[in-house]
């Protein structure tokens, strides 16, 4: 439970609220005076407090248990969120992850230990400050200086909505990645209300249009042809729409005679992403992309697989071969999954991955069977696979989950 809200001044900082997480009550104690900054002097109780310099602090004795814990803190709308990696590292680098995902908010996290490996894993998971304990007022002060510096441009994005690129890569061919991608799209258009578009690059046999029932006039040849003449408008015109208002600019049926270049892509992305809300690409496993704005640091990568040999094997060495140094962390979707998936437990899988799955796709072959003989996505009926697509559409559009969502599956995998 929160405790009540303390206010402190630190000169520089400029008035900023902060969410500081930690269960070691003394480790939080210590951080909350470097936070507050040095007692006032004799006769100074009185003053008037100075402008633009307050530090507003509230205190949390946990890490969020439940999701819904956490999109309660979130929604407080504070500037930084500071968490203790001692008490639970893995528990705290997943808190840093998903609140890295879902917000605006600076996270910065403290730790006693001089270990260079919890660095680079709490800033691939998104931290954007690490402070060795014991931290001082200086110090304290220098970090949150510099988060001040990147408010502004962070109040805008909350503002104007974070226009976020979201990006669905599979491990091998024929693990799901295209079905997860589309009815994730369509989940995300319907739950968040925003605008919404999914683009198919799996050039040039992308099947995003068969699996929503759509026979689209035009395709993603059309505007990766001539980059050059790409805009808002002309993107427009290439789209089609879907029943659930989510907009889509399908593959191509023909193969092309000259393959789109990076440059192409780029163009394509950055025209999307200033005119849409959420872009989501289904990549199918085109790793050749990896050089283009596909695979960006602000891009959301949802690493589609299923528990098998080959499939975890392909995922540990895309994991560790071509998002190693990413300071963005990928989400890792195991489709098809079963408990009893081959023998694996979720130890052999995490440990095959080398960092834990955050989603799971049921084995619900009916459900599946069904949408291909209809032509009518899997989003738009009541299933298990539904039901999780919708999670993971929720939790990438920052909402709240409700109760019975939340049984059945969790954020934190």
């Amino acid at each position: 439970m929160p405790s009540p809200t303390h206010t402190s001044d630190i000169s520089g900082a400029g008035d900023m609220s902060v969410a500081l997480i930690g269960p070691d009550e003394d480790r939080r104690k210590a951080v909350a005076e470097a936070l507050a900054g040095p007692p006032p002097e004799p006769g100074s109780r009185n003053k008037p407090r100075p402008a633009g310099n307050a530090v507003f602090i509230r205190e949390y004795s946990d890490y969020p248990p439940q999701p819904d814990d956490l999109t309660r803190i979130l929604e407080q709308d504070y500037d930084v969120i500071l968490l203790d990696l001692d008490s639970d590292p893995e528990c705290a680098l997943n808190v840093v992850k998903s609140i890295s995902t879902q917000s605006a908010a600076t996270v910065m996290v403290y730790s006693a230990k001089s270990d260079v490996d919890l660095v680079v894993r709490s800033m691939r998971a998104g931290a954007r400050e690490f402070l060795n304990l014991p931290v001082t007022t200086g110090n304290m002060t220098e970090a949150l200086s510099r988060v001040s510096v990147q408010r502004p441009a962070l109040r805008l994005a909350r503002k104007s909505g974070a226009r976020k690129l979201l990006v669905f890569l599979g491990s091998k061919g024929g693990c799901g990645v295209t079905t997860i991608a589309a009815n994730f799209a369509v989940s995300l258009a319907q739950e968040s209300s925003q605008s919404t578009l999914l683009i198919d690059l799996g050039v040039p046999i992308g099947d995003t249009a068969i699996n929503l029932g759509m026979v689209p006039k035009y395709s993603t040849l059309n505007a990766l042809e001539d980059p050059s003449r790409l805009d808002g408008s002309f993107l427009a015109s290439l789209l089609a729409k879907h029943s659930s208002g989510l907009s889509v600019l399908a593959a191509p049926n023909e193969f092309p005679i000259i393959p789109a270049t990076n440059a192409a892509v780029d163009r394509l992305l950055s025209v999307a992403r200033q005119n849409f809300d959420y872009v989501v690409v289904d990549a199918g496993s085109r790793v050749d992309l990896k050089g283009s704005a596909v695979f960006d640091d602000s891009a959301i990568i949802y690493l589609v697989t299923q528990v098998g040999i080959s499939e975890l094997r392909n995922a540990n060495r895309m994991i560790s071969q071509l998002f190693g140094a990413r300071p963005n962390p990928i989400q890792i979707v195991l489709n098809r999954y079963t408990t009893r998936s081959l023998g694996f437990d979720e130890d052999h899988i995490t440990k095959a991955l080398t960092i834990p799955p955050q989603w799971r796709i049921p084995d619900d072959y009916a459900a599946a069977h069904k949408a291909q003989n209809t032509a009518t996505a899997i989003a738009l009926e009541d299933s298990s696979i539904s039901r999780a697509i919708r999670m993971m559409a929720r939790a990438a559009g920052g909402l709240s989950e409700d109760t019975e969502k939340k049984k059945l599956f969790g954020l934190f995998g």
